[in-house]
């Protein structure tokens, strides 16, 4: 199998070619071409009662799509329902923790559970639950703008606005916080923010996509 991201970074499409018999499973959507001998199955992941927990508290779709490639095998391209970047994350045994919303699609021995991510989660914006995604091979994420990651060492902390997290390393424990005190919190329009402990990697989008949906509604009024 290999694979290419093509038009980086504001409006990643990842090509993704098949060998004979291969096989690649994406959020339902995801699809924007494939070629035409190859085989799509739909099916809630994981059995209903993980499909059920994913879609309701990690924010994704029920159902998801595996495309499987025939005796001459073929290409599915997939794309993220926000205009910007994808990344492409290795999983060796470890865990990563992705926000709701940023899975695409992955390929090989990868399980996606959700998790709680904390009460203070729901009065920053963002869901509840957030993906894990561990096992063997890769996952591909999406981000609303450009992706910067931040790699934190032991001991070290750093802070993110929780609307920009795209996902962070198990390893790397948070906890939500107030940007500055209590004026900063209602006047300095940053409001919440994660504060990350490392060991771990942390992944940020440039853009807020709150902000983007709430032009799109305001421009839907108007």
């Amino acid at each position: 199998m290999k694979h290419e991201l093509l038009y980086r970074p504001n409006f990643t499409l990842a090509r993704v070619m098949l060998d004979p018999g291969e096989a690649v499973t994406a959020e339902a959507g995801a699809m924007v071409s494939m070629s035409d001998d190859l085989e799509m199955k739909t099916k809630g992941r994981g059995g209903i009662g993980k499909a059920l927990l994913r879609s309701f508290a990690g924010g994704e779709s029920f159902f998801q799509n595996t495309y499987t490639a025939g005796p001459n095998g073929g290409e599915v391209t997939l794309a993220p329902t926000y205009p910007g970047d994808v990344i492409e994350l290795a999983l060796e045994g470890n865990a990563i923790m992705a926000q709701s919303g940023s899975y695409i699609f992955d390929y090989g021995d990868v399980e996606i559970d959700t998790k709680f991510g904390g009460g203070k989660m729901f009065f920053s914006g963002e869901s509840l639950f957030l993906l894990k995604l561990h096992g063997h091979g890769k996952v591909f994420l999406s981000a609303y703008g450009a992706i910067h990651m931040v790699e934190l060492g032991e001991g070290e902390h750093y802070k993110v606005d929780t609307s920009h997290i795209v996902a962070f390393d198990e390893s790397a424990t948070f906890k939500v916080t107030k940007a500055g005190g209590m004026k900063s919190l209602f006047f300095s329009g940053e409001g919440l923010v994660c504060r990350f402990s490392g060991p771990g990697r942390v992944w940020i989008q440039s853009r807020n996509p709150s902000l983007f949906v709430m032009m799109e509604q305001l421009a839907k009024r108007g």
